[in-house]
């Protein structure tokens, strides 16, 4: 019974895991005709959409497919002939008559008599075992013929039994899983496993990237060991990462089907394949089954002289915070990757006014060797008047979406030679630290330029003697935040005199807290605390914020929650207040804070009713199910009641990664004696500063000065004109990925996603003695723009759908100060203005004839402005400044 048992088991695996009665490979009878029924077809859409609303095409025909030769050693070891008959190309779904561009065109009109002559010449594979061994067909066929014959071929990639296996077919060579079971086998092919010849790129930042999800299933019915039916279906879901609504979704099916078997030609004897193939026709060549990349050409297209006179109006200055001059810089920048050096020189040099800077960001943009070498030829490092264009170009390539080393060895050798500007200079090797870290990023650490510029920039730091050559190598490591370049860090930090002191805090701060050591730790402790000597309030506070920020050990939160109450007035109330937002935000450090405040000796009245009017705050900008944003709003006094420090930061993040997008630091120093008021303790003997520092998405521009010194300021006070300095205004390309797809139809789909910002943010500070009143406000507009491109181009077939959105956006972040009395008046506002946002989805089908169907539609809707939240202290502050005001401005002078 238990020997009957184990047979019936054995009998069921034999049955489950492979086609009933086969464990070889289907094979085709002698002198036999196969004809069947065969089409593809790919569709377009948005991933929600009705199939009703794609856009496509089908490509159907009748297929013949007979035994050519047989191995007389391997009955297995088959050529078989396949030939395309009767092509036609249709719609795949219903349309009026109206909107059927293939009504009344005849196949040959669509795909040319030459192309459909080459479709429909036979290939032959030699087919072992269900596997395609070699492929033959005719050598100079156009290539996507030669790959619509190869799609048909790899339906011909078969195994009978299940099990994993690496298989090459049209995709290249993937993984793929046979399932089988009774007359029927099921392949699973990864498509993210496939080794082929990829070209394009993706966004440095994954949250600005693009997610492909690519899956691939092919159904085999076989009866007598042979195939009846084939049915594959392949499906690409591209959604970009922050706003998944943005999306596409690529279908691409094939069917064939038997239809009949009637007499066929007789095989052919013959030992070798090779004699079999010259009897067959003497011109078949051995092609690779792997796809081949196709080439094409804009039809019609611009010339880019024509594209820049079109759109060079929409991007003067005052244009730039409009979603207009975006989506005309993503524009140009495709047309600039196709241009030649020459041909970008030509506008460059012709090009004379305000738009010049916007031509030279999208020329940067465009990241080829051509636009690199234009750009690197038009600037001249050695003239200090034209800082602005090298500026421009200096901050594009920071920005860069792909950087590589040749652009990296471009700023190198820039750095080593003349440079006429001193400002230039300064933000050359900042730009190199973002490149390095960029290159790291995607494991690029050893490329020769990268080992160079970091010890470039290792050394320099290293070497420098002077303050603002600290000052310029701290800011480049900021950037590059290379690990080894913490010793030399924590050494600035601790050693360091007031700005150099703060730089190189504010780099350990941006470090991921893997690399946050017990000896950085250690150090931040003894600055904050003060065990060596006396620092000022901002190191201070960065120090504190190092601590809280990576996991800080229970005595460590408690020594820094026993400093409140013994720190100067303005400090105590700041630092009051961050504990209080890591309590309210729920950061990391909230845990151990509120272990701690269950110490009454830590947690009393006395400490924690602080007055002041310096504070840390933190709040939501957005909170979506793809990407959520945040914003903090830290602003720290003197006692006298004058600025030291306002910082303002956006983070846009997901599940997987953060991006700092915005910080702008305004800081303020040495202004007591102005009104005669006493400096608070270390910093007695600062000379008069006030600047500006901004970081954005993740890299660190060179700081700007508003005045130092005395002198400038007084000259400045009575020659200002209350305008904001310009921090950064340009146009940022963020989003910029480009792949093909090949299909495994045999067709290829090109997927481009860019998204572009046009900037500007700006900042300032005014100071009144007459009404002892100072006010700082940044302000920051934007127009975002995100278009995303899905073209089937098969030449004489094409099919795409456009998707875009667009916002035009303005943030300001004002903070208002009194201090004609103590405790002084703090007001902080941080508005978001009333803005359009818009969404459009272009559907098209076009014939090279000109014959064409479009389909448009959009959506708009107001996003509502608001004020951010902030504490409710702050309300109350602000209630009181707008009510003096208002009386002030009632009153007699």
């Amino acid at each position: 019974m238990i020997l009957l048992t184990v047979l019936f088991l054995c009998i069921i695996s034999t049955y489950s895991a492979s086609v009933k009665g086969h464990n070889t490979g289907p094979r085709i009878n002698n002198d036999k005709l196969y004809k069947y029924a065969y089409s593809t077809e790919v569709l377009i859409n948005r991933v929600k959409g009705s199939i009703e609303d794609s856009v496509g095409y089908r490509i159907s025909s009748d297929v013949d497919v007979n035994l050519v030769w047989r191995n007389p050693n391997n009955d297995d070891d088959q050529l078989i002939k396949i030939t395309m008959k009767k092509v036609k190309v249709e719609n795949v779904t219903e349309r009026p008559a109206a909107k059927n561009i293939f009504r009344g065109k005849h196949t040959e009109n669509i795909i040319g008599k030459e192309y459909l002559s080459a479709l429909q010449r036979p290939l032959v594979l030699q087919w072992t075992r269900g596997k395609v061994k070699n492929f033959y067909s005719y050598k100079n066929e156009p290539a996507i013929i030669q790959n619509l014959k190869r799609g048909l071929a790899s339906l011909f990639q078969i195994q009978l039994h299940s099990g994993a296996a690496r298989e090459v077919d049209i995709s290249g060579k993937c993984n793929v899983t046979y399932h089988a079971r009774q007359n029927q086998v099921t392949k699973i092919k990864a498509l993210g496993t496939c080794d082929i010849e990829k070209t394009g790129f993706t966004s440095h930042n994954e949250l600005l990237d693009v997610s492909i999800k690519a899956t691939s299933a092919t159904i085999y019915v076989l009866e007598d060991s042979f195939i009846t039916s084939v049915r594959a279906e392949e499906n690409h879901v591209l959604s970009l990462n922050f706003q998944q609504t943005t999306n596409a979704k690529i279908v691409s099916k094939q069917k064939l089907e038997l239809k009949s078997t009637e007499a066929g030609p007789r095989v052919i004897a013959a030992k070798q394949v090779a004699s079999v193939i010259k009897t067959l026709d003497s011109s078949y060549v051995a092609v690779p089954l792997v796809a081949e990349p196709l080439k094409t050409d804009c039809q019609n297209c611009p010339s880019i002289s024509e594209h820049w006179q079109a759109i060079r109006k929409k991007l003067e200055p005052e244009n730039l915070s409009k979603a207009e001059a975006t989506r005309s810089f993503l524009s140009f920048i495709q047309n600039l990757r196709k241009a030649t050096k020459e041909e970008i020189l030509q506008i460059l040099r012709s090009e004379r006014s305000v738009v010049l800077p916007q031509l030279v960001d999208a020329v940067t943009f465009a990241q080829t060797p051509a636009s690199l070498e234009a750009m690197l030829e038009f600037l001249d490092f050695k003239n200090g008047s034209s800082s602005v264009l090298q500026e421009r170009f200096l901050y594009a390539c920071g920005f860069a979406s792909h950087p590589n080393e040749l652009l990296l060895k471009s700023l190198i050798n820039r750095l080593q030679g003349q440079i006429g500007n001193s400002e230039i200079r300064e933000t050359v090797p900042i730009i190199i630290g973002a490149i390095i870290k960029k290159l790291c990023d995607r494991g690029d650490c050893k490329l020769p330029a990268v080992v160079r510029a970091k010890k470039l920039i290792l050394g320099g730091l290293d070497k420098a003697r002077k303050d603002e050559e600290v000052k310029m190598y701290l800011l480049a490591v900021k950037n590059a935040l290379l690990p080894e370049a913490i010793p030399l860090l924590l050494k600035y930090a601790e050693s360091g005199e007031g700005p150099i002191s703060n730089i190189a805090a504010s780099a350990l701060q941006r470090y991921d807290t893997s690399f946050i050591t017990r000896e950085v730790k250690e150090t931040m402790n003894r600055i904050y605390h003060q065990n060596h000597k006396i620092y000022e309030k901002n190191i201070r506070i960065t120090a504190a914020a190092i601590i809280f920020s990576s996991n800080p050990s229970y005595m460590e939160t408690k020594n820094l929650l026993l400093s409140i109450g013994e720190l100067p007035v303005e400090m105590n109330k700041y630092m009051l207040s961050l504990v209080q937002d890591i309590l309210h935000f729920e950061m990391p450090a909230s845990k151990m804070i509120r272990e701690v405040l269950k110490d009454m000796v830590v947690h009393n009245y006395d400490r924690f009713s602080k007055s002041g009017s310096s504070s840390a705050y933190s709040g939501y900008v957005t909170r979506g199910p793809d990407a959520s944003s945040t914003y903090s709003l830290d602003i720290l006094y003197s006692g006298s009641g004058i600025l030291r420090r306002s910082n303002v930061n956006i983070f846009l993040f997901n599940k997987n990664i953060q991006l700092h997008a915005m910080q702008v630091v305004i800081e303020a120093q040495g202004l007591e004696t102005i009104i005669a008021a006493s400096a608070d303790e270390g910093e007695e003997n600062l000379e008069s500063f006030a600047g500006m520092s901004a970081i954005l998405f993740d890299v660190q521009l060179r700081p700007v000065t508003f005045f130092q010194g005395y002198g400038d300021l007084m000259s400045k006070m009575f020659s200002a004109t209350g305008k904001p300095m310009n921090v950064v205004k340009g146009l940022l390309l963020l989003t910029d990925y480009s792949q093909v797809l090949q299909l495994q139809s045999g067709l290829q789909a090109s997927a481009e996603f860019q998204g572009g910002l046009a900037i500007d943010i700006s900042g300032g500070m005014e100071f009144s003695l007459w009404y002892r009143e100072s006010k700082t406000s940044v302000k920051n507009r934007g127009a975002l723009v995100v278009v995303g491109n899905i073209i089937m181009d098969s030449f004489f077939v094409k099919a795409g759908m456009e998707i875009s959105f667009e916002i035009e956006a303005t943030l300001d972040f004002i903070s208002t100060v009194q201090f004609s009395e103590y405790p002084f008046l703090v007001c902080m506002q941080m508005d978001k203005i009333e803005s359009p946002f818009r969404q459009y989805v272009t559907k098209y089908e076009s014939l090279p004839s000109g014959k064409r169907y479009t389909s448009r539609k959009g959506k708009v809707k107001l996003l509502a402005g608001s004020e951010y939240p902030l504490h409710q202290e702050n309300s109350n502050m602000c209630r009181k400044v707008f009510s003096t005001e208002s009386d002030s401005s009632n009153s007699w002078f």
